[in-house]
């Protein structure tokens, strides 16, 4: 996953047509590093349908404060600069959760294709 660290960047990224998966992490976050292990294998097997951009919120704040990040992990789609979805919660992400959400941006992003 590549790590991006300017909301210029960030802004770039997202325009893309291929869905961005952004994930907004943090360095002193336990439940960022409860899904460090599986998630290489998350964006490899996903990587044909989607990129993956990583965030350190700590980085961006303003970025952050202007797409109302307030928990994290945070996993937000992205197509031609447009948010499509957005998965975040309180609770630890499983992989399984993590993959369905990805299930569900492909599905938005098929659904509004022009």
């Amino acid at each position: 996953m590549e790590q991006v660290k300017t909301e210029q960047e960030f802004q770039r990224r997202i325009e893309s047509d291929k869905p961005t998966i952004a994930v907004f992490k943090a360095e002193w976050c336990k439940d960022c590093h409860f899904i460090e292990p599986f998630m290489p294998a998350v964006v490899e097997a996903y990587q044909d349908r989607l990129n993956f951009i990583e965030l350190d919120r700590d980085e961006v704040p303003d970025l952050c404060e202007k797409l109302n990040i307030l928990g994290i992990p945070s996993f937000i789609a992205f197509r031609e600069g447009q948010e499509l979805v957005r998965f975040v919660s309180k609770l630890r992400k499983t992989r399984e959760e993590i993959e369905q959400f990805l299930d569900r941006a492909l599905a938005v992003a098929d659904a509004t294709r022009k």
